[in-house]
C-alpha cells in the first residue's frame, strides 16, 4: 500500500527554504511554494516544486502550511489579513512556522490560527545552509504532541535532531538560546583568531589543535575555512543574527535573567551592523575584532 504524503505549502524561498522544500520534494512531498523572487520560484519548479502567484493560492489547497521568512513582521504579513495564511488555509491545516521570531508571536499565531481551525507548530531550526542542504537540522519545536507526531515523518526529512520543547513559544525560546550560545562562540573564536594570528601562530593548525579538544564546537567546525580565508558570504546573515540577539535579550529581560556576555555580544552584533557589515555572515563578527585590535579588516 502506497502512503499518500500530505500536500505541502511552502511560503519562503530564502537561503534556507529553497533546500529545505527542495529536501521535502527528494523524500516525496508535493510541495507548492511562493516567495517574492521569480528566480527563486524557477528554482522550485526545477525542483520538481509547482510556483503560485500568492501565499492565498498556495496554502489553499495544503494539508500542511511551513512558512520560513526572515522576522516577526513577515511571518504576521504572511498569516494575517485577507490575503494570508489563516483566511485562505482549510480548516485542520497545519501551520509549521519554521522562522526565528519572538515567542510571542508565535503564542499570539496559534490563538488567532485555533480560531479558524487551523493547528500550529514553532520549529525553529539550527544549522545554517549547510545544514539545510544536507538535512541535518536541529528542529526545535514548541505545540501540541499530537500535532508534532503527525509532523515528525516532514521534520525527519528536513532534520537530525528533532525534539518538542513544550507548548507554542517554546521552540522559539529555545532558538533564542541556541542564537545566543553560537553568537558568544563566534565572538570567543574570532577573538582567538585575532590573538593566534598576531602570535605569529599557524592558525590552520592552531584551530585543527583546538578543535579536537574542549574548545572544539560545531561552530569552529562549521566556521574555520571562513574565519581562515577571510570569506564571508552568507550562511547566516548578521542582520539575521542582530535582529535573534534583540529577542533572545527581551526575552531574557521578561523572565529575569541575567545574560552579561551575550549583552556585551549582542552590542558588537549591533556594531558590525552599524559599520555596514550586516549582510555578511555572522563568521564576520572576525571584522570587528581586527579593528578593535588595530588591524585592517578583511574580507
Amino acid at each position: 500500500m502506497t502512503t499518500v504524503l500530505p500536500r505541502v505549502a511552502w511560503i519562503g524561498l530564502g537561503i534556507m527554504g529553497s533546500p529545505m522544500s527542495e529536501n521535502l520534494i527528494k523524500a516525496g512531498y508535493p510541495v507548492t511554494g511562493y516567495t517574492l523572487e521569480q528566480d527563486k520560484l524557477d528554482r522550485l519548479a526545477a525542483a520538481g516544486g509547482t510556483p503560485a502567484g500568492s501565499v492565498a493560492e498556495a496554502v489553499k489547497e495544503a494539508d500542511v502550511v511551513v512558512t520560513m521568512v526572515p522576522a516577526s513582521p513577515q511571518v504576521e504579513a504572511v498569516a494575517y489579513g485577507e490575503d494570508g495564511i489563516l483566511a485562505n488555509a482549510r480548516p485542520g491545516t497545519l501551520l509549521i512556522d519554521m522562522s526565528s521570531i519572538t515567542p510571542q508571536t508565535s503564542v499570539d499565531l496559534a490563538a488567532a490560527a485555533a480560531d479558524k481551525g487551523i493547528r500550529v507548530l514553532d520549529a525553529p531550526v539550527s544549522g545554517g545552509e549547510a545544514g539545510a542542504i544536507e538535512a541535518v537540522l536541529s528542529i526545535m519545536v514548541g505545540g501540541d504532541q499530537a500535532d508534532f507526531d503527525e509532523a515528525r515523518p516532514l521534520f525527519d526529512a528536513l532534520g537530525k535532531t528533532v525534539v518538542l520543547c513544550g507548548p507554542h513559544g517554546a521552540g522559539q525560546t529555545v532558538k533564542a538560546a541556541n542564537q545566543l550560545i553560537v553568537a558568544v562562540n563566534i565572538q570567543a573564536c574570532a577573538e582567538a583568531v585575532v590573538f593566534l594570528e598576531k602570535s605569529g601562530v599557524d592558525l590552520s593548525a592552531a584551530l585543527d589543535v583546538l578543535n579536537g579538544g574542549l574548545a572544539g564546537s560545531t561552530v569552529l567546525t562549521r566556521k574555520k575555512r571562513n574565519f581562515l580565508d577571510r570569506e564571508f558570504a552568507p550562511g547566516f546573515r548578521i542582520d539575521l543574527h542582530h535582529k535573534d540577539m534583540g529577542i533572545v535579550t527581551d526575552a531574557a529581560r521578561t523572565v529575569g535573567a541575567a545574560l552579561p556576555v551575550g549583552s556585551v555580544v549582542a552590542n558588537l552584533v549591533a556594531s558590525l551592523r552599524a559599520q555596514g557589515d550586516g549582510g555578511l555572515d555572522h563568521s564576520a563578527l572576525l571584522r570587528g575584532v581586527e579593528r578593535l585590535s588595530g588591524l585592517p579588516a578583511r574580507g
